[in-house]
This record gives C-alpha cells, structure tokens and sequence, in this order.
C-alpha cells in the first residue's frame, strides 16, 4: 500500500472567510527547492550546516550592526510595528522575539476550545500509520518526529497540526488549553547527503532540531506539542516549568529565536472536532492563516 504524503509545497494560502491570501514569503519554499532539489543547492546545503557556519550565523544575529536588517524586514514583509511593544532592539534577534500587545493577541475565552499556540499558516492532517509530512523541507512519518513508535502509536486516527512560521509573524507560543506541562525532550537535527554532487535526484536524510512535550491537557486529552527548529541554525526557547505544573491556556510556552519557526501540535482520536473550514482548506492543498488565541476546533462529543 502506497504511503499517504503531504504535499510539500503548499499552493494557497487562505484566511478564515476562504479568500485568498498574498505569501509575501513565497521566496522561502524556491529556495527549499534550490536547496534539496538540485545538485549544486545540496552543495551549499552542506556548508550551510556545518557548526562552524551555524555558530557564526547565530553570533551574527545578537551583533549590534545586525539591527541594520530591521527596517528592511519592517517594509518588506509588512509588519505592523504599532501592534509590539515599543523597544529599542539592540540586535536582530531583539526585533525577531519581540513582545506584542496583548490586545492585539486575545484568547477565545471559551472554556472547551482549542486554540493557535501563535501565529501560522496552518495544515491539519489525520493521522494513520502510512501518513507522511513535510516539515522546513523535511519529511517525516510521527514516529521519526517524535522519536519514539510507542508513543505516535498512541495518537493514531487523531489530528496533526502543523503551524508554520514565517518572518511575517509573532514568534512567541503559547499553551493551547489549560494544562498541565510534561517533560520536555530534546531531539537534535541531522543533515546527511548520498552523492550531493553527481546525481540529479539523490536521498537527502533531513531531520530538525525539535522540542517534544505532552501536555496533560483539561479538554483535549495529552496533547503533544513540538517546536521545530532549524537542522542547526536557530534557536527554540522554551520557559522552565517543574513537573507536572499547571498553567492556563494562553500562558506563554516559549519563542523562536532566528531559524526557527514550526509548530506542531498532535492531538489524539475522539478528542478534538477541529473547525470545518481548516479541515477543508487543508484536504484542498491550502494552508490556513491563523493568530495566535485563536480557535482552531472545540472538545470532541
């Protein structure tokens, strides 16, 4: 039986109301493409990641002369700067993480919804033991994302969301319900190429950096949430939390630092009824644009 696959190169991206929306970042998937699909981008590729290269980026970014980048950014994607907290960034990754203002954020207070962990174009995905997707240029079946087979057995016949970030967006999470917070595991990337020079189509082994927690959840069951970082370049920051401990729905996870920016969340069967039209949008090859508090389903009857 042939595996089911996401696509990986998502067409159209829609708001809630199914109009159309500008990507005003499509140069971000030409350049996947460049990199993964052809013999001189899988080249780069690998100088691209290595420590030394991903040492001096991450560096780069927390320099002062960084900041230069800001305004550029500021009118290239758009980004409405009246809605973040006034600051003076002292680099780019200052600007990356910045604060917004909390009414341009609000949480649906409705106690049985699911809501965003942030801003994102977002796919949902049923999930079945031949399911594949595509995550920053990776594919995965939920066993390899999680790390573990035991554990994504647990969530077969439930829903895998997938948030995607670009530069556009908030790039700090949130808690989707009232919960209470698992262990976090670590799962660092890998980058391995076959041949990267030789052959126009060569296996490329992909695999993000990612942070994996359950959440034990009041409405939804044990959700997993995971942050996706890039393979070595980008930082996933999440808040410390001792065992088990409560927090409300809306609360602040963690942030990106630059180069990450992929939100997944997995919800196990018969607990979550995820809203029609992301269902439709997303059995349509179309992304969905989400905000951060907003609803995305309700508790499963």
């Amino acid at each position: 039986m042939r595996a089911k696959k996401q696509s990986a190169a998502v067409a159209t991206i829609c708001d809630r109301d199914g109009r159309m929306v500008q990507d005003r970042n499509a140069g971000q998937g030409k350049l996947l493409r460049l990199l993964y699909g052809t013999a001189p981008g899988r080249l780069a590729l690998k100088g691209l990641t290595c420590p030394v290269v991903s040492q001096w980026v991450g560096d780069a970014m927390e320099h002062p002369l960084s900041t230069l980048a800001i305004p550029l950014t500021v009118k290239k994607k758009q980004i409405p700067m009246k809605e973040y907290q006034r600051e003076v960034y002292r680099s780019y990754n200052a600007f990356f993480t910045r604060m917004i203002l909390p009414e341009y954020r609000p949480v649906d207070p409705h106690e049985n919804v699911l809501i965003s962990p942030c801003d994102a174009k977002l796919t949902v995905i049923p999930v079945e033991e031949d399911t594949r997707f595509v995550i920053k240029g990776a594919e995965y079946r939920l066993s390899a994302l999680v790390g573990c087979k035991r554990l994504a057995q647990r969530y077969m016949g439930g829903y895998c969301m997938i948030f995607r970030l670009t530069p556009d967006d908030y790039h700090r999470y949130c808690f989707p319900d009232d919960c209470r917070v698992g262990k976090t595991r670590q799962i660092d990337g890998v980058l391995h190429t076959v041949n990267p020079v030789s052959a126009e189509y060569v296996k490329v082994y992909h695999r993000n950096s990612r942070a994996v927690t359950m959440l034990r959840t009041e409405h939804f069951g044990d959700l997993l949430q995971i942050e996706v970082g890039a393979m070595l370049v980008g930082k996933i920051v999440n808040h410390p939390h001792t065992a088990m401990q409560a927090v409300k729905r809306g609360d602040e996870k963690g942030y990106f630092a630059f180069g990450g920016s992929t939100i997944v969340v997995v919800a196990p069967p018969h607990c979550v009824s995820v809203d029609a039209d992301l269902l439709r949008n997303s059995r349509d090859g179309a992304e969905t644009l989400i905000r951060f508090g907003e609803r995305i389903g309700c508790a499963h009857e």
